[in-house]
Parts: structure tokens; C-alpha cells; sequence
């Protein structure tokens, strides 16, 4: 529970979270560039677009398996009376 406050207090004093994440998010950028390009023979933009289009694909995946796990709960909980999990 420490480590969650002083997460909140920390990013309460974030001025600008764009420039505290994107160390974070330009190092996923890498992995998806690796993904598609493991050898390095892609030109950059090439390399760039697919990179892109893994990315889309990997939290399109993700929101797929949100809503499946969703549609399952509401209808276990139709079936089990209706209560809230």
C-alpha cells in the first residue's frame, strides 16, 4: 500500500507526463520495431509503419480479450441471479 501512495503523490507532482513516460513508451515502440524487423532489413519508415500496425493489433488483441472476459461475467452473473461480482 506504501508503494501505491507514494506512486500517486508522485505522479501528483508531475508537471509533464508526456516527458516522464517517454522513455517508457519509446522503448515499447522498440520492441514492436524488433518484432517486425528482427534482422534490421527494413527501411525505416517501412520498419516504422509495420511497427505501428503491431502495435495496433497487439491492444486491439488485448481489448478483444476485455470485452470477451466482460461478456462472460455479465452472463454468469445473468445466470447466478444478477448480483455484482
Amino acid at each position: 500500500m506504501q508503494a501505491r501512495i507514494a506512486a500517486h503523490a508522485s505522479w501528483a507532482r508531475t508537471e509533464d507526463r508526456a516527458a516522464r513516460t517517454a522513455n517508457a513508451r519509446r522503448a515499447l515502440m522498440d520492441k514492436f520495431e524488433r518484432a517486425v524487423d528482427p534482422d534490421g532489413l527494413l527501411t525505416p519508415d517501412e520498419r516504422a509503419f509495420r511497427a505501428e500496425h503491431a502495435r495496433k493489433e497487439h491492444y486491439l488483441r488485448l481489448s478483444r480479450k476485455s470485452a470477451l472476459a466482460r461478456r462472460r461475467r455479465n452472463c454468469r452473473n445473468k445466470h447466478n441471479g444478477g448480483g455484482a461480482a
